[in-house]
């Protein structure tokens, strides 16, 4: 349950609109996402606050271990995953940065994927994020790249479109 007054997605340890924040947690987030590994999920805890949220296309959970399982699945599924950070505007408590995921997963072909997304991040008074949130169009960068599913996914977006 949440704080009156506050989102019941928000961490506890959120920063509130307005409150300075360091250009360090910006630069220590990005420098964790292009430089993504194994061994960098492991060090997560020092990125994210104890009850960070996290929510994206596919997932919406609250806490290190299940944000770390999130980053973890992402090394199984796909391989020679990277982020390249495109764009940063920081103000405040909290942050918002476009990126390019890029990947190799076998079902798509052996061709790079990418897909172009968002993050709004919320810092804590650590600097360690206790809000993020992805923004991303699943079915444009990704369910159409599917075999048979992207012909299904495109013959519906035409028709929307009519």
């Amino acid at each position: 349950m949440s704080a009156p007054g506050r989102p019941k997605h928000e961490s506890p340890s959120a920063q509130r609109e307005g409150t300075p924040m360091s250009h360090d947690a910006v630069g220590r987030v990005r420098a964790f996402f292009e430089s993504i590994s194994p061994e960098e999920v492991r060090r997560i805890d020092e990125i994210y606050a104890a009850d960070a949220y996290f929510k994206d296309p596919f997932n919406e959970v609250r806490g290190i271990e299940p944000i770390r399982r999130i980053f973890k699945h992402m090394f199984e599924q796909v391989d020679s995953p990277r982020f390249v950070v495109r764009e940063v505007v920081a103000e405040g408590g909290g942050a918002f940065l476009t990126w390019d995921f890029l990947f190799y997963a076998r079902r798509l072909g052996s061709h790079e994927q990418m897909i172009h997304g968002a993050t709004h991040l919320k810092f804590d008074a650590d600097g360690r994020v206790s809000y993020h949130r992805d923004y991303w169009d699943a079915a444009e960068e990704l369910y159409e790249k599917i075999p048979l599913l992207g012909g299904l996914m495109r013959a519906v977006k035409r028709h929307a479109a009519r």
